[in-house]
Order: C-alpha cells, then sequence, then structure tokens
C-alpha cells in the first residue's frame, strides 16, 4: 500500500469520542471509546516517518513508535503488538495512563501546526486488538534453576517480572495487597483504567510461571533476610505511599481525607464487587480538593461519581503550572468541577464540631533579586470555600522501612533508595531497585522503564555469580 505523504494536511487529529457525559459522571468505566478501523488507519498515516524521531527518544522506554504505527496502517495488529511488547512490558497500560501531551506526543513534528499523531490511543488499540485475536507475549517454557524476589508488585515490579520470565528466569513476587498492580489498581481509577485490563496481565504472567505471594508484607510476614539468603538477587519495587500533606489542614484530621486512602478505599471496593463504602460520606456533600496534579484530577472525578453535590479543586498557582495532564483537567471541567488558582489553604472553619468552609489565601509568583522564583501570599487576601469534606493531594513519599538497614541498603533525607547510575544496584550487591522507592512519585511508564532495566541488570549480575 502506497502512502499517502500528504496525509497530515488532509486529516486533522482526531482523538476517539467519548461516552455520553451523563453516564461519564455516574459509573467507573473507561470514557474513551475504542478507535475504529478508519480512524486507526488515518490517524497512523499522518506520521510523517521521521528520520530522527523525537517521538521515541521521548518516550521513556523508547518505543518504537513510527514502525508500529506503520504496521497498524497495514493491518498488521499482531506483527505490530510484538514490536510495541519489545520495548514496553505494558503498553495497554501506557496506552491509557501515559501523559502522552508533555512524553510521545507533545514531541510530535507535527503537535505545533497540525496537531500531533493520535500515539497513545493507536498503542491501546494495537493491544487490545492483538489480546482479542489470541495473541499473547512469548515466553520461555524452560526455566533456569534461578530464582529472583521482587518485593512490590506494582508497574516497576510486574514489568521486573515480566523481562525476567522472558530471559527464563523464575521471579516470585510479593505484596502486602490483596491483588497485584500497586496504584495502577488501588490508585488510578477505573475510568482511566478499567481493573480488566490488570487482571488480563495477572493471568499472563500466572500463564508464564510467576509466583505471586499476596497479602504478605516484607518485615511482619516474612523478613528481607530470608529472602536475600533464598534468592539470587532481590528488586525493591515498593512504590510511594506516604501522602505529603499540609500542616494547616491537619489540624482536624475528623474532616480531612488524604488522596490516596480515599482512592485506595474506592478501588478496593471495585475490586471486590462491592457497593464503594465511601459514597455515604460523599453523596450530597461539598468536596474540595487541594493540589494540582493528575491524582488530584483522579479525587475530583471519582468525587463527581459518587455524587456529591459541588466539587472544587483548588492549587496554589497558576492553571498553566498544573503539573497534571491537561487532558484529565479537561475531563474534570467537562464533568462540572469548578477550580479556583492561586490560592492555598490557611486553614478549617469548624461549626458545631463539623467542617463549614476551607479558609485560603490568594497567592502571587514573585521574582527575587537573584532571578529565582517563590509563591507569597497576597496580604489581605484570604476568603473562604464552604466545604463538608477536604481531600488532600500534595503528593507522594516513599515510606520508611526499617528492614532496609539490616542489609546495607542506603536511603536519602526523603527516604528514596539510593543505587548506583544506571545500574539500579545497592550499596548491597544482591539487592537492586527501582520505581517510585528510587525516583520519588513518578509516571508509570517511568516506573516500568525501571523495572526492564533492572530486570537486565539482575539477568547480568546472575549470570556473572
Amino acid at each position: 500500500m502506497k502512502k499517502n505523504v500528504n496525509k497530515f494536511i488532509e486529516t486533522n487529529r482526531q482523538d476517539p469520542a467519548k461516552i455520553n457525559l451523563e453516564e461519564r459522571k455516574s459509573r467507573f468505566i473507561e470514557i474513551y471509546q475504542p478507535l475504529a478501523n478508519e480512524q486507526l488507519r488515518d490517524q497512523s498515516e499522518r506520521c510523517l516517518d521521521c528520520g530522527n524521531p523525537y517521538c521515541q527518544w521521548k518516550c521513556p522506554v523508547h518505543n518504537y513508535i513510527p514502525l508500529w504505527l506503520k504496521l497498524a496502517n497495514e493491518g498488521r495488529i499482531i506483527d505490530a503488538a510484538k514490536l510495541s511488547h519489545s520495548t514496553n512490558a505494558f503498553p495497554e497500560i501506557c496506552g491509557r495512563v501515559c501523559p502522552q501531551d508533555r512524553l510521545c506526543e507533545g514531541s510530535c513534528t507535527l503537535e505545533n501546526g497540525f496537531g500531533a499523531v493520535t500515539i497513545g490511543n493507536i498503542e491501546k488499540y494495537i493491544s487490545d486488538e492483538a489480546f482479542k485475536l489470541g495473541w499473547k507475549p512469548d515466553y520461555p517454557e524452560k526455566k533456569s534453576d534461578k530464582k529472583v524476589a521482587i518485593i512490590g508488585a506494582g508497574p516497576a515490579g510486574l514489568a521486573c517480572a515480566d523481562r525476567l520470565l522472558q530471559a527464563g528466569i523464575n521471579v516470585v513476587i510479593y505484596d502486602r495487597n490483596s491483588f497485584i498492580g500497586g496504584l495502577l489498581t488501588f490508585g488510578i481509577p477505573a475510568f482511566k483504567l478499567e481493573k480488566e485490563i490488570i487482571k488480563n496481565r495477572y493471568q499472563l504472567l500466572l500463564d508464564a510461571g510467576a509466583e505471586f505471594k499476596l497479602g504478605i508484607e516484607i518485615g511482619k510476614d516474612i523478613e528481607l533476610t530470608e529472602l536475600v539468603a533464598s534468592h539470587a538477587a532481590v528488586f525493591i519495587a515498593t512504590g510511594t505511599y506516604q501522602s505529603l500533606s499540609e500542616p494547616a489542614i491537619l489540624s482536624h484530621g475528623i474532616f480531612h481525607t488524604e488522596a490516596i486512602d480515599y482512592l485506595q478505599q474506592v478501588n478496593q471496593d471495585l475490586i471486590d464487587n462491592k457497593e464503594i463504602s465511601l459514597k455515604g460520606s460523599i453523596e450530597g456533600k461539598r468536596i474540595v480538593v487541594l493540589g494540582g496534579g493528575d491524582t488530584t484530577m483522579d479525587c475530583i472525578r471519582t468525587s463527581i461519581r459518587l455524587g456529591a453535590s459541588k466539587v472544587t479543586g483548588v492549587y496554589r498557582r497558576n492553571e498553566k503550572s498544573m503539573p497534571g495532564s491537561k487532558r484529565e483537567y479537561q475531563n474534570a471541567c467537562e464533568e462540572g468541577s469548578e477550580f479556583i488558582f492561586n490560592a492555598q489553604p490557611v486553614g478549617l472553619i469548624i461549626r458545631d464540631e463539623k467542617l463549614h468552609a476551607v479558609k485560603f489565601v490568594k497567592t502571587e509568583q514573585v521574582t527575587n533579586s537573584d532571578g529565582k522564583t517563590s509563591l507569597e501570599h497576597v496580604a489581605g487576601s484570604e476568603f473562604e470555600i464552604e466545604a463538608d469534606v477536604v481531600i488532600t493531594a500534595f503528593g507522594f513519599k516513599p515510606e520508611q522501612y526499617q528492614w532496609l538497614n539490616q542489609h546495607q541498603v542506603q536511603t536519602d533525607h526523603h527516604g528514596r533508595i539510593r543505587v548506583q547510575k544506571e545500574r539500579l544496584q545497592t550499596a548491597n550487591p544482591k539487592i537492586f531497585a527501582g520505581g517510585d522507592i528510587v525516583r520519588g512519585a513518578s509516571l508509570v511508564v517511568h516506573a516500568i522503564a525501571d523495572g526492564i532495566a533492572a530486570a537486565r541488570e539482575i539477568k547480568e549480575f546472575i549470570e556473572g555469580n
């Protein structure tokens, strides 16, 4: 099939259609409809097949994007899926949750002027369709007698397991949660990533020979010493689950909930196919969510689905400075959330032992004499927002694991594990680490990239010992 080199001029960027707005606001299901075959062909043909593809280099796992766009355009879905999986352990997940506007699509040559190719949705389409056709990743049946312990079944741990299994190395994956996925399962809402996607990966890894020990907490149910002694290597990928909080807001904890606790409880109920227990605490209530990242949008959009009467997002900087995805901000706006910018919480207003409002002060960005900028309060600008529930989404930090100290695993002042640059190996040569526990709270695709890199280093370490 001869390529139409003018397709990017003749055809605009086209995102997949969203389901009906009212349905979106009441259900925990993915909001984007699958690309139609014609959309897939049109969008993939828009790719200019750049000699130096910026999209590929901006992608943390360096996907062969132009190549699998070409294969998809030709209808070679299985070949496209194989190529996509060669660089990315979980493309069907990244296609759903990656902030493509800041990564591959944001670097697309067509972004300025014509609109980027819809890379993320095509990535998702390729894997979804390949799975429907019965395709599965290849894993060798014969394994070595070596076994690696992986602590944490989030994206970094699972990616490491996937690549080790492909290398013929046995893995045992430990996680304190009742199911795999980490924040993929318990943090990201189902309207962005339906849990069936994670369940499908779980089955694929089980079929490949992965052994899972769920509901097991290191240092409580089993000691790290035992894992180090009985495995060829250990990979720590415990993520970041400790919330960063605003001290002024925590003065009345009964009126406050952390984003991670909120999202985990809702997602746990969905995993267990239960009624959402928090619905009674949110339905008909005025909710204020503090923060400007994707977790903020997750909490806002979850509150809308639980029937909140009003949801307001408040961020201390301006709209342009929000670290979250523009796409998720737009979705939150469409679904009815209000937003207030350049405002910082300074306290709560309590009446009759109940939260009545949150008190804020306006902020402004000031450039100091040394050229650095800082955020300052505007004198006399205090105002109130009525609220029944406050949710803080200021980000996450690692928990402090005492069991690390016994094995010469060093951490920095933030609690992040120190590793050798590029190698993801700790001061204990038998212990590796990656993902958020090393980087701090970051993107899913960065965790996947770390898991893939760690598997490569662990394989080399095992073969050399």
